[in-house]
């Protein structure tokens, strides 16, 4: 039994010495062991997500913020495809950049009135309910970017827009596909607070990334010519946890900037080249 114990510790002892031997060897050779897979790590955690911008509508002539571009987005497989919403003096919401729809102001004009006006495809003018229906069939590729336009009345009419629209999307079951942005600073806050920890982008550019994170404020989504002149703000960002969205990126010079620059969104007019860029950048790597 003591010869059994010695011959155990023996080569307890020598298979513990060839182990050391072995990990000091690895150790000290020229390759780092945390730099092994650096590159394909670092272009991993790359965001690099596609935006429609309006929907993918330009290369197929759709018209902007239709359900026919929203609905090419989701087939073209983008990783979100961006809307404008408005309300209507009728508490409508309903889908449009601009603040006027056929020459009528959509804030001072019921839903009823703008709805006999159709799209150039042929489209109703879409409500909030109807994009987000629409949105969530067959898709699961496509958030839904959601950007609520501020109305002229102010903020108690931004606040309620804002609150009604989540309410909707809560009533749909879609809030887990929604991402919310606003140039509102209101609006941005209110979603925040309602929703902590949803994806909330302010889009003015006037306000640091830092400052945001200290209202718990989840992105900065400017325009591309603001992270030109700031780009300190895209390391602030990343620094602080900041999610980061560029738009609207339309020249393939920027396309190729941003991406380098491993952004989380990139939103564009042409999601098609933009797709195909960042293909290109993630084989080259």
């Amino acid at each position: 039994m003591k010869i059994y114990k010695i011959m155990k510790y023996k080569y307890f002892h020598v298979a513990y010495l060839f182990f050391t031997t072995i990990l000091l060897i690895f150790l000290s050779s020229e390759i780092p062991v945390g730099n092994m897979n650096n590159k394909s790590d670092s272009i991993n955690k790359c965001g690099l997500k596609v935006i429609a911008h309006r929907g993918a509508w330009k290369k197929n002539g759709h018209p902007q913020n239709s359900i026919a571009s929203l609905r090419n987005a989701i087939e073209l497989k983008v990783d979100g495809s961006e809307f404008d919403v408005r309300i209507t003096s009728d508490d409508s919401l309903v889908i449009n950049h601009d603040r006027e729809y056929n020459k009528m102001v959509i804030e001072k004009t019921p839903y009823t009135t703008l709805v006999k006006y159709r799209l150039s495809n042929g489209e109703k003018l879409p409500t909030l309910r109807e994009y987000i229906a629409e949105g969530l069939k067959n898709n699961s590729t496509t958030k839904l970017i959601c950007e609520l336009k501020s109305a002229e009345a102010g903020r108690e009419r931004n606040i309620y827009m804002a609150e009604k629209s989540i309410m909707l999307a809560k009533e749909l079951n879609a809030l887990n596909y929604i991402t919310w942005i606003s140039f509102d600073y209101d609006i941005v806050k209110r979603i925040s607070e309602l929703l902590p920890g949803a994806e909330v982008f302010y889009l003015n550019g006037d306000i640091a990334p830092i400052e945001l994170k200290k209202a718990s404020i989840k992105g900065a989504g400017y325009n591309y010519s603001v992270f030109r002149k700031r780009p300190e703000w895209i390391e602030e960002a990343k620094k602080e946890g900041i999610l980061l969205n560029v738009w609207t990126v339309n020249n393939e010079d920027d396309m190729d900037f941003f991406i380098s620059k491993c952004f989380d969104y990139i939103t564009s007019d042409e999601p098609e080249i933009l797709m195909q860029k960042i293909k290109e950048y993630r084989q080259s790597k």
